[in-house]
């Protein structure tokens, strides 16, 4: 008898995706009037008909996910990872019970608790206090249940002010520390949690990890999706890589296993591991648009090959500013070769005096690579450019350009240390004998 609590066999999520094709290569007066009256009324067509696709439409068929397979057992915590684009978020609607399958089965046993993205979950013109109770009755559990577990799951929450207040009118970090704290402390037999945990400060996030910990540890399966390497490493005891759809062929699910294949297909993805170029308006915001980011020598020439960490190496960065707006903010995230968050540097650090205004325009920022600051091995750079506490234009993690580069050699004058050193970092600091500055 085996103690599986989710089984899959054969998944499929196919989508039906319509693109206009213009037939005729002449064009009477008829079809003139006749094609601005179809333009007029497609819109209530669509309404009525339930859909988007309309007749000379050619229609394509896209499998968000196709022949999944797995299966979890009870107490597990699995990492799924993947690109944007990959298919997690389908697969937990499809586990989650909000979208059906097109092919395949899966099999669940126990109550599930989803938290999949901002909005969902909650009735907005209710309170805090009576989305609680709501979601309790949805797990089907008794009112005395609840009210056993309500004063923990507003303590988590730490919205105890707004408790009577409608969640429409809760932030956006708010409502989430509220959906987190009642789907895990309701007790469900499966807790399912999205990358919607990266709305929450950072000291909210490791509380989260926390509870997830103590959840598994209590014989119960937690299922979560992210982009940070590291919190998947610390926390699940298994993971699941997704590309395009698919399972990748004769992949173990050892999380180290799983994660080193995710990075290294990741990387010889991006093409000239080392620069990005957005010719394709991949990202194309109303008042930025990157254009080019990479890892440079002196002489401004992309590193292709890895580079000592004794060497003078710049992040570049040019971009055009389509309006002027006081919050514009740029930046970098470093991360380790096991996605580790190394570092945020930020165009902002300096006081507004010394600070680089971004003018409208197109223009380019350098930023200077410390020497003798990292230790060897292959470092991913993530670009950040937002307007400051409003909006995210590129965000780690989720819309990022992504670059790579590699360290080797370099770490020292010193015979002891002329490879890698323990720890992520290998800084030559001075040593001597009576502090920096004193006679």
């Amino acid at each position: 008898m085996t103690d599986a609590v989710i089984r899959a066999e054969g998944l499929g999520k196919k989508y039906l995706i319509g693109h206009q094709v213009e037939r005729e290569r002449y064009r009477s007066l008829r079809d003139v009037i006749g094609r601005n009256v179809t333009a007029f009324t497609r819109s209530a067509r669509d309404v009525i008909a339930g859909r988007q696709l309309v007749v000379g439409d050619e229609i394509e068929e896209f499998w968000a996910l196709k022949d999944v397979n797995f299966e979890i057992k009870r107490g597990e915590v699995v990492g799924i990872i993947g690109r944007n684009g990959a298919g997690k978020s389908t697969l937990l609607k499809i586990l989650s019970r909000i979208t059906e399958p097109s092919a395949g089965r899966v099999e669940i046993k126990g109550r599930v608790a989803s938290l999949l993205e901002v909005g969902t979950g909650f009735h907005p013109e209710l309170t805090g206090r009576e989305n609680i109770y709501l979601n309790g009755a949805i797990l089907g559990m008794t009112r005395a249940e609840i009210r056993r577990k309500f004063d923990e799951i507003v303590a988590f929450a730490e919205i105890e002010k707004f408790l009577d207040t409608p969640v429409k009118r809760y932030s956006s970090g708010m409502y989430v520390r509220l959906a987190f704290a009642v789907a895990a402390h309701l007790e469900p037999e499966i807790l399912i949690i999205d990358e919607v945990l990266a709305v929450g400060d950072a000291e909210f996030q490791k509380k989260c990890l926390g509870k997830m910990q103590d959840v598994a540890g209590h014989g119960r399966t937690v299922l979560f999706v992210s982009h940070n390497m590291g919190a998947v490493d610390a926390l699940c005891s298994s993971a699941m890589l997704l590309e395009k759809g698919a399972q990748p062929k004769e992949l173990s699910d050892s999380v180290r296993a799983t994660i080193s294949h995710y990075l290294s297909s990741q990387r010889s993805s991006e093409g000239s591991a080392s620069e990005w170029s957005n010719p394709g308006r991949e990202i194309d915001h109303p008042v930025l648009q990157p254009l080019y980011f990479a890892v440079v020598d002196l002489d401004g020439k992309a590193v292709t090959a890895p580079a000592r960490n004794d060497e003078q190496l710049h992040i570049v960065v040019r971009f055009d500013v389509r309006q002027n707006d006081p919050a514009l903010n740029i930046g970098i995230a470093i991360f380790s070769g096991r996605s580790e968050e190394l570092l945020w540097s930020l165009s902002s650090d300096a006081d507004e005096t010394s600070r680089v205004q971004l003018q409208k325009g197109k223009q380019e920022l350098y930023c200077a690579l410390p020497k003798r600051f990292l230790n060897e091995g292959t470092y991913r750079i993530e670009l950040m450019a937002s307007l400051h506490c409003r909006e995210w234009i590129a965000r780690p993690g989720h819309n990022s350009p992504i670059i790579f580069f590699e360290i080797r050699g370099g770490l020292s004058d010193s015979p002891y240390w002329m490879n890698a050193r323990p720890g992520i970092l290998a800084p030559n600091w001075s040593w001597t004998r009576s502090p920096v500055g004193q006679s």
